[in-house]
């Protein structure tokens, strides 16, 4: 089956064209024919599977023809990273029309948002706490939405945010159509569905295992232990791009730091960096600028390298399917991967349920040349943060302002994200686009945005 089969109009397949794109994913074969008729879609796919094609090209075949400058068609993402990688994706594929897109997430400016609204877009992809803020304020108009699209349900979910998708949805046309794309189909999950997608057809596509192109390896080892076991993992490992993963932000940033001192070109990507820092460790990641990224769970969402060649588990995953995501970012395209994951005795118990998911034992590796008989330190003197510095004498810290709120009272770390450009895609020019009429934006009586 080729892509063809699909019928496409032409500007949209010689966009898939010139990706390089010719035999169809199996959630793509699955998903875009009937998306492509209109119907409700519940996707349960795992990471790297090819489902954000899924659902961009039909969103594309269905605004084409007509009227463009109105936002027909939104698609919510957890985080920031997975909203510019869709949006990238819809340049992309989009390319041969006049179609156009942004993204709208937290952390920046409102500004340019604002003015790309005002502009006129035809697509949106947002977090939802943003996309809160400016529905509220007014500054978004989603009157005329025909598509809506939730992306990782599941980790928005995670993230807390089913709360807000809620107040999202009572903004929406009643009458539109909705796909919902998660790699597990949890309670929250089915209610959800049973709430807002209207007979929908359910595809699904290896949710439950690993890719096949990946090999597991797990090393066991204590955890003060762990750090040096990296180091000469990495000496002994012909490897090419590698993405380490760590539970905490500060580890993330500490590891990231000991790989630099250590020679290594690495950045770490966690929710304390700024949208530019985070912009700068991706690019760089993907570009070969630097060979190794450390990133906490949430802040790997939306990673999109095709050659990264290993993934190191530098702490073990919570649940099964966080470590199906953290794996599904090797071995993509038909390419292989390797998955290395660090268990201490603790850990056992997940392991066992990992390998349950894929029906085998996974195979114990002891490092030759390691010394595993290093005892532990006193104290956690490796992840212990640094001392504060003394106050001064007579200083006082200032007392903290009430009734004042910098970022709405949402989480910043997750949804948050920079604009960027307006893609380029096809449709009849709206008239009078920009010089719609806009809202009145009373900020005295309506929270600030973050």
């Amino acid at each position: 089956m080729s892509f063809s089969s699909f019928k496409l109009h032409p500007q949209i397949a010689a966009g898939v064209k010139a990706l390089g794109y010719q035999i169809p994913t199996p959630i793509q074969i699955q998903a875009i024919p009937p998306v492509l008729s209109g119907k409700d879609v519940m996707g349960l796919a795992q990471t790297g599977t090819g489902k954000t094609a899924a659902f961009v090209l039909p969103i594309l075949q269905h605004l084409l023809p007509g009227t463009c400058g109105k936002v027909r068609s939104l698609i919510i993402a957890p985080t920031r990273e997975l909203a510019e990688q869709i949006h990238v994706s819809i340049g992309k594929l989009g390319r041969n029309t006049h179609l156009t897109s942004c993204t709208i997430y937290g952390g920046v400016s409102v500004n340019p948002q604002v003015l790309k609204l005002r502009a006129g877009v035809d697509i949106v992809v947002a977090c939802p706490g943003r996309l809160l803020d400016h529905i509220n304020q007014g500054t978004i108009n989603l009157a005329n939405l025909e598509v809506l699209v939730l992306d990782e349900a599941d980790r928005m979910f995670d993230m807390g945010f089913l709360p807000d998708i809620r107040r999202i949805i009572k903004q929406l046309p009643r009458k539109r159509q909705t796909l919902m794309f998660s790699a597990t189909m949890a309670d929250s999950i089915r209610k959800l569905t049973d709430e807002v997608l209207n007979n929908p057809v359910t595809v699904k596509v290896g949710h439950t295992a690993p890719a096949g192109t990946v090999s597991h390896a797990l090393y066991p080892v204590a955890q003060h232990l762990k750090t040096g076991l990296l180091m000469e993992l990495l000496k002994q490992t012909d490897t090419e791009s590698i993405l380490i993963f760590t539970r905490t932000k500060h580890r993330a940033k500490r590891i990231g730091q000991e790989l630099q001192k250590a020679g290594y070109k690495a950045a770490s990507l966690q929710g304390n960096l700024s949208q530019n820092k985070r912009q700068d460790a991706l690019d760089g990641f993907r570009n070969g600028s630097y060979q190794i990224l450390v990133a906490t769970d949430i802040a790997a969402r939306g990673i999109d390298v095709l050659s990264i060649s290993h993934v190191i588990n530098y702490d073990m995953p919570d649940t099964t399917d966080a470590y199906t995501h953290r794996i599904g970012r090797t071995g993509r395209a038909a390419k292989t991967g390797d998955a290395f994951t660090f268990v201490s005795p603790e850990d056992e118990p997940q392991v066992k349920s990992i390998e349950r998911v894929l029906n085998g034992k996974i195979e114990r590796r002891l490092l030759n040349g390691f010394d595993y008989t290093k005892p532990a330190p006193a104290r956690d003197i490796e992840f212990a943060r640094s001392p504060r510095p003394p106050q001064r004498p007579g200083n006082k810290p200032k007392p903290k302002q009430t009734g004042v709120h910098t970022d709405g009272g949402r989480k910043s770390g997750a949804d948050s994200a920079r604009p960027v450009h307006n893609g380029a895609f096809g449709c009849k020019a709206a008239k009078s686009a920009s010089s719609e009429r806009q809202p009145n934006r009373n900020r005295t009586s309506k929270s600030p945005m973050r």
